[in-house]
């Protein structure tokens, strides 16, 4: 988690609610695997998506796409890239240390203040975190679909039911 908790900080320190997603959820949830993004969930409501795009520029992620990144700040242009680009996250990175990926989802696959409300408070090294509860994590995953995600939900479902170590 070192690599993503400096990202959770400056987050935490603009004051935008995010709730961990994807792999590293999993993870945190206690399924051993290797991950290389870390997906949010970010609170979309005025003037957060702003507050979370200048913290990770600060940080010296840039977008993947060939675009201004405080265009995600307007829901508009959000709209535009769902609809017409077919965009579900935002990616960005760190130029100087590509492992450092940030994914943004454009659109709450499930809606923010029911991933908040049922989202689970763990203590990282530097931060305390959001992660998606089990169940929105497997309703997310078996959403996507992919292979990786179908693996998730069988380790996921494991947890739930006690039956894996964690």
């Amino acid at each position: 988690m070192g690599l993503f908790e400096p990202v959770l900080v400056a987050l935490d320190r603009v004051d935008v609610r995010c709730v961990i997603v994807g792999g590293v959820a999993t993870v945190l949830h206690g399924y051993a695997r290797l991950t290389a993004d870390l997906d949010l969930a970010i609170d979309l409501t005025p003037d957060r998506p702003m507050r979370a795009i200048e913290a990770l520029l600060e940080l010296g992620l840039l977008p993947r796409l060939p675009v201004d990144a405080r265009d995600f700040a307007d829901p508009d242009v959000r709209r535009t890239w769902i609809d017409q680009r077919n965009l579900r996250v935002f990616s960005m990175y760190d130029r100087a240390n590509p492992l450092l990926q940030v994914d943004l989802f454009a659109e709450g696959p499930i809606p923010f203040e029911d991933l908040w409300l049922r989202s689970v408070e763990v203590e990282l090294s530097t931060v305390s975190a959001r992660i998606a509860c089990i169940d929105d994590l497997i309703s997310m995953k078996r959403t996507a679909g992919r292979p990786q995600d179908l693996a998730d939900v069988e380790a996921l479902e494991l947890i739930q039911r006690g039956e894996a170590d964690r």
